[in-house]
């Protein structure tokens, strides 16, 4: 049996798909024809656009093969199928708030489409896993890199 990977949102999955589809579809094809063009120039040694187009096309590669490795172990789950909707747990829209009564929202994601600026954490970051089974009113200590803080749960949700 394969054991379950790392949580990702249908949202990230879908992402991550249109990134490969894009790279695939879009700009592999424009590179080859570039690179094919440039091949027909003559000396590929001085040659700027043989030279740049295959380098591009080898970070294109590498990109597609990574992307593909990654959703192939990704396991998409849900958030609006969690029963238990009275605790933090993936896929969850939290409203938590600090000792100077700050009140951030985070919504804990997969580890691939975490964004700090829009206010998703991932799975595995210290206030996601400082934040996991807690109810609304819990306190929760998370370790960050500028020390210690501590963050009362205000509200749980589920889109």
């Amino acid at each position: 049996m394969k054991p379950a990977g790392p949580p990702i949102t249908p949202q990230g999955m879908a992402a991550l798909k249109a990134r490969y589809d894009h790279l695939l579809g879009t700009e592999r094809p424009a590179i080859v024809e570039i690179v094919s063009w440039a091949a027909g120039n003559g000396d590929r040694s001085e040659n700027g656009d043989y030279l740049y187009g295959r380098k591009k096309m080898r970070e294109i590669d590498r990109e597609l093969a990574h992307l593909a490795r990654r959703m192939k172990v990704l396991r998409v789950v849900d958030p609006a199928a969690q029963v238990d909707r009275a605790r933090v747990f993936f896929g969850a829209r939290v409203t938590i708030a600090d000792e100077d009564d700050n009140r951030p929202t985070v919504t804990l994601v997969g580890d691939d489409e975490q964004d700090a600026g829009r206010g998703l954490i991932g799975w595995n970051s210290p206030m996601a896993r400082a934040l996991r089974g807690a109810s609304i009113g819990d306190t929760r200590v998370v370790a960050l890199p500028s020390g210690t803080r501590e963050w009362e749960v205000m509200a749980i949700a589920y889109d």
